[in-house]
């Protein structure tokens, strides 16, 4: 096996562990609450982490060793959907079962649907834009939500499976920096649209008049 084909491997074996590992993180999630255990909460951050880094090293190594490819551009940007998928509602399923919080409920309900709303909307005008041989890669505002959303998401779980264990003052103080958490990224998901939307427009004109 060549170098590269050997790279090749460990990169892409990098992007489609994001699945297992976000899949594992919400059967851990739900088995802690059920069971009120600390040690598999514990286990869950850990998978949180696992598939956080997935994201960044498979990029990092793509590019350090020239490996970078057409089906790697492909299937990060859907590993990182299914990261989306899957973590969001479980966090809001958190939330409802956790019970007493319905703000908290309320935003991280807004915060699900604008995510996977957003990602459908992007993928569609892509797919409009790329019939017209439109450059159809990420921007750097995408990569950037991209970036933020995996921290968002571990922040997020750490509160809802530790926070029965802070003094009510740290609760406090830690719920408004996840509620600021969510609201920002409920704005830049916003802004994305906006910013995409403006990009491929003239493609959309193009298609409706057709």
């Amino acid at each position: 096996m060549t170098p590269d084909r050997l790279h090749s491997l460990i990169v892409n074996a990098l992007t489609f562990s994001r699945v297992p590992l976000i899949l594992a993180w919400s059967c851990c999630a739900v088995a802690a609450q059920f069971l009120s255990s600390m040690a598999v909460a514990v286990v869950a951050c850990v998978l949180m982490f696992l598939a956080g880094m997935s994201d960044l090293y498979d990029g990092m190594l793509a590019r350090r060793w020239n490996v970078v490819s057409t089906f790697g551009k492909l299937a990060d940007p859907l590993m990182d959907k299914v990261f989306f998928i899957v973590a969001f509602p479980t966090l809001l399923w958190l939330i409802c079962v956790q019970g007493g919080n319905v703000v908290h409920g309320v935003i991280m309900l807004v915060f699900t649907v604008f995510y996977i709303l957003r990602d459908q909307w992007v993928t569609f005008l892509r797919a409009v834009a790329s019939t017209y041989h439109a450059d159809v890669s990420a921007m750097w505002l995408g990569k950037v939500r991209t970036a933020l959303s995996f921290p968002a998401a571990g922040l997020i779980y750490l509160y809802l499976a530790f926070h029965v264990a802070f003094s009510p003052e740290v609760d406090r103080w830690f719920l408004w920096v996840v509620y600021a958490v969510e609201v920002a990224l409920i704005a830049l998901n916003v802004y994305s649209c906006v910013v995409y939307t403006r990009a491929y427009s003239p493609y959309m004109r193009r298609a409706l008049k057709e």
